[in-house]
């Protein structure tokens, strides 16, 4: 049963169009199972009903007709429900219903299991017999099983754009396609991919009217791959040995027309462009290939996929198959994950939003996004970059919505919606310069998360009351080795001295998870479980050591450096940091007095981001100067929820219960021990989240400057005793989406209505 279950997945995942695959679905179906009927039913929401999309053994005139309402009959039931239906009988059933264009009379078994993705039910799928009979569990659990390799297939082709629109649509139709919010903002230009390269993989298959002109395209491409091998065989002859120069010969064996060729053409006159009929036919080989038992003839399979991405490069007329050029005007930045060095790469100005197909709100490439301002949507899986390439492009970061190729009326709309934030920020900047005071009297200090490049961070020191969080980890990532001890003095003296009133608390080393270095790489299953942050630099306190020696070297002559230690699980762990600082404290003032030059021992910090050390806090407050809150970690661990994954994006959540009374906890503790306490996670970057922090009792906020001014906005239009009883409140909630919109209401009541928005 699983050999053939994955033998039939496969063949349908190769299969360009999901109605042709659908339709190989339902004949391979009803042969591997031996059942006289199988059909599948897609839902389509707007119109509230399953249309029948393929069928063996029903009447095939009623594919593309047939729709059966989401109340109607056995398979409204089986879509109700959201459970198979296993029925001996389909006729006697109370919620049969006779549809006599499917002509399906003569049919008595019947089993349907729903097709469903994420919770949505987005098909069902149906076997039926002519005699009566109940069919078996294992009958039963592999149309289950199917189903649900069906689900994440329909889903692939709906992001991919094989939902192929008819020949009245044109080719540039509006497509909306869904991901995480990222960066907060609104934005609109042209999609731009970096360092693409065209693949099969990626290629989104198209129809074509002119089969003629298709096929001149294909065997042009083919003579120019032709010459490219023949230049690359010279290249290669002597150099190699002769076995291993004879893959040549097996390229030039695949270009002759007998062997792709007729197959390739053979789509094209069927209505496909030359780029997806040579998908169709090369993706069907390569499955050949790997499904053989002989190594050498599976390793074939990437030789055909080599040769194929060449042919298809020409074919796009990208024979170098590598983009050089920079955008001209405003774009959005697409990438399979976008990195500090790429988003440096570009001038701001230009820069308008980002896509990244990987990550989720809190990963590395989002929290980048928020810190420069940009606009961003993250986790697009399974979208190939080739659909956002050189399309107009609106970008919603704060639903994570992606619409490409938008009409006229929808980029109008948008404008506006634009134009409406611009208004807003306008509004927020006039209080600018104003203390971050409540309407009855408390008094907040707002600071600032910072660490993408001195240049950058050094223009917005000016906001806030210091630098909450300063990440050094990324002049780590944007090196091909560890910066030496003199190279991380002088980036940390130039932000020292930026304000040598303001103190900036700069965060050791803290890689693993979503941020790794490309010079130290670290292979883990479960990498935000794993070795990062104080458990790596610990391990290697040569690492530790050189980075403390630079951070006391660079405050020098200055007294507002404070170092705080990430991941801390254990006192242990603090303790022998502390050691290693001491350490390092020593031999920097011992240099240090030879030149007449004094040292200041810098207070010392943890992040509160592991649950444990919620239940250590007591004994961790006589042996550091401050705690401060990681809300993202901290959030990610109390819901066992990967934030990075998209999948489970919507789980991740800090105004989870669990989460808002582990923060309450956390500074009643604190002030019980008279510890100064800080919150520089994501949340104390939301308007709503600042006012509940505020409430609880936190006093410092540390956020993303791009966020700072709304925050203090927040503050100011609000008063301590109106925040305390929505704490109140929203603590005796049971759903995170209960508090956030109770928070939302809240803040529409105060008017503060634009903050909904923009504050998410």
């Amino acid at each position: 049963m699983l050999t053939t279950l994955k033998r039939i997945v496969q063949e349908v995942n190769k299969i360009p169009h999901l109605e042709d695959a659908l339709k190989h679905l339902a004949s391979r179906l009803q042969q591997s199972m031996a059942v006289d009927s199988c059909s599948i039913y897609l839902a389509d929401y707007d119109k509230q009903h399953f249309l029948m999309m393929a069928t063996e053994g029903l009447a095939k005139s009623a594919i593309g007709s047939v729709a059966i309402g989401f109340s109607e009959g056995l398979i409204g039931l089986i879509g109700q429900r959201e459970e198979p239906l296993n029925v001996s009988d389909a006729r006697s059933h109370p919620r049969f219903k006779h549809y006599p264009e499917v002509k399906e009379e003569q049919y008595h078994a019947f089993l349907g299991a729903p097709i469903i993705h994420q919770r949505k039910v987005l098909g069902v799928i149906t076997l039926q017999q002519k005699r009566k009979r109940r069919f078996s569990e294992d009958e039963e659990a592999f149309l289950v099983t199917l189903a649900a390799q069906l689900a994440l297939e329909i889903k692939h082709a709906e992001a991919r754009g094989y939902f192929t629109p008819s020949e009245e649509t044109p080719p540039n139709y509006q497509k909306s396609l869904m991901g995480v919010p990222g960066s907060s903002g609104l934005a609109m230009g042209t999609g731009f991919v970096s360092n693409y390269r065209v693949t099969l993989q990626s290629y989104v298959p198209k129809h074509t009217r002119h089969a003629d002109k298709e096929i001149s395209l294909y065997r042009d491409a083919v003579f120019a791959t032709r010459e490219q091998v023949n230049v690359l065989s010279s290249r290669m002859a002597g150099e190699v040995p002769e076995d291993v120069a004879a893959i040549f010969q097996i390229y030039h064996h695949l270009l002759d027309a007998n062997s792709l060729g007729h197959e390739v053409e053979a789509h094209i006159r069927e209505g496909w462009d030359a780029g997806s009929s040579l998908k169709y036919v090369v993706e069907q080989y390569i499955q050949q290939f790997k499904s053989m038992s002989d190594p050498y003839m599976q390793e074939r399979a990437v030789d055909v996929e080599d040769l194929s991405n060449r042919i298809l490069a020409n074919i796009v007329g990208m024979g170098e198959v590598f983009r050089t050029e920079r955008p001209k005007s405003a774009f959005v930045l697409v990438a399979d994950e976008v990195t500090a060095s790429m988003l440096a790469e570009y001038p701001s100005g230009q820069l308008q939003g980002i896509v990244s197909m990987r990550g989720s709100n809190n990963s590395h490439a989002a929290i980048l996004a928020r810190a420069m301002g940009v606009p961003a949507v993250m986790g697009l899986t399974d979208v190939p970059l080739s659909v956002l390439d050189g399309k107009p492009l609106l970008l919603d970061g704060y639903s994570g919505e992606v619409i490409v190729n938008p009409s006229d009326s929808v980029k109008n709309e948008f404008a506006l919606l634009v134009k409406e934030e611009q208004e807003l920020s306008h509004r927020i900047q006039e209080q600018a310069d104003l203390p971050t005071v409540t309407q009855d009297g408390e008094i907040l200090s707002l600071l600032i998360n910072t660490g993408l490049s001195a240049e950058l961070e050094n223009s917005h020191f000016n906001q806030g009351e210091g630098v909450g969080l300063y990440r050094t980890e990324v002049p780590f990532m944007m090196r091909e080795r560890f910066p030496s001890e003199h190279e991380q003095m002088a980036l940390y003296k130039s932000l020292l001295s930026v304000n040598p009133q303001k103190s900036i608390t700069m965060r050791t080393l803290d890689v693993g998870g979503d941020k790794p270095l490309p010079y130290f790489p670290i292979a883990e299953e479960n990498p935000f479980l794993g070795w990062r942050g104080i458990r790596l630099t610990l391990d290697h306190p040569e690492i530790f050591l050189v980075q403390v020696r630079a951070m006391l070297r660079a405050s020098i002559g200055l007294n507002n450096l404070k170092i705080m230690l990430p991941m801390i699980t254990t006192v242990a762990e603090v303790r022998e940091s502390r050691r290693l600082i001491r350490q390092a404290y020593h031999e920097v003032c011992e240099e240090a007095k030879q030149r007449g030059e004094q040292v200041n021992m810098p207070e010392i910090g943890v992040m509160l981001e592991v649950p444990a050390v919620i239940y250590q806090l007591s004994h961790l407050a006589d042996k550091v100067d401050f705690f401060s809150v990681g809300t993202n970690d901290l959030t990610q661990y109390l819901l066992a929820v990967d934030r990075n994954n998209p999948r489970v994006a919507s789980i991740y959540d800090s105004y989870h219960p669990a989460v808002l009374n582990a923060l309450c906890s956390i500074i009643s503790t604190s002030n019980e021990h008279n510890v100064p306490v800080t919150v520089c996670g994501e949340m104390a970057g939301e308007p709503g989240g600042a006012i509940l922090l505020m409430a609880m009792g936190y006093r410092k906020l540390s956020m993303n400057s791009h966020n700072l001014l709304k925050v203090k906005w927040a503050i100011r239009s609000t008063t301590l005793v109106d925040a305390h009883a929505l704490l109140e409140k929203v603590l005796k909630l049971e759903h995170p989406l209960q508090v956030r919109e109770y928070v939302n209401v809240y803040l529409e009541s105060i008017g503060l209505g634009g903050l909904v928005r923009a504050g998410i």
